[in-house]
């Protein structure tokens, strides 16, 4: 990965949704919403508390994550977009 994220930020891969519903209709790309799930590829190294102590992060790599709607900010490197986003905008880890 050419990103090293710093901080308390993480590189996310957002997840494909699924193009069909449970009753077997196909949703067109066009019409679906972007996926509010992602697997992350990058971790910072943690925040740093008022008194200069870091606080390591609760995520890894390899998770797989739920995050809202609008976090992050869109990156694109080499043609592949990823989102960019604070550990605090993660909302929790799937298992």
């Amino acid at each position: 990965m050419k990103i090293r994220p710093l901080h308390d930020r993480v590189i996310v891969k957002r997840v494909d949704a699924e193009t069909r519903t449970a009753s077997g209709i196909y949703i067109p790309e066009a019409a679906g919403e972007k996926p509010d799930q992602g697997v992350v590829l990058a971790v910072g190294p943690g925040k740093r508390d008022e008194a200069g102590k870091l606080i390591p992060m609760d995520v890894k790599v390899g998770d797989r994550i739920l995050f809202g709607k609008y976090s992050g900010q869109n990156v694109k490197v080499d043609g592949d977009e990823y989102l960019v986003m604070r550990e605090e905008d993660i909302m929790g880890v799937l298992e």
